[in-house]
């Protein structure tokens, strides 16, 4: 399993913030993390979706806060 995920430097949110922002990830207010919401064709694809990143994010130690109702996913994650 990888290190641990640490939070941002202030250059590297310099750096990723305006990425991230014309990646349609908002920032969350009052809290040092980011939001996006997810829509997919149906079920299957949005469970697919959250598969995947499930093992990514348990792979790098960084989970996502998340909800899902039919085909939306919204994320959240702490920067």
């Amino acid at each position: 399993m990888a290190g641990k995920i640490q939070g941002l430097t202030e250059e590297e949110r310099a750096h990723l913030l305006p990425l991230l922002r014309s990646a349609q990830w908002v920032e969350v207010v009052g809290r040092d993390a980011i939001y996006k919401e997810f829509i997919f064709k149906d079920f299957n694809q949005a469970f697919g979706f959250m598969s995947r990143v499930a093992l990514q994010a348990e792979k790098m130690d960084h989970h996502p806060e998340w909800f899902n109702v039919y085909n939306k996913v919204e994320q959240t994650y702490k920067l």
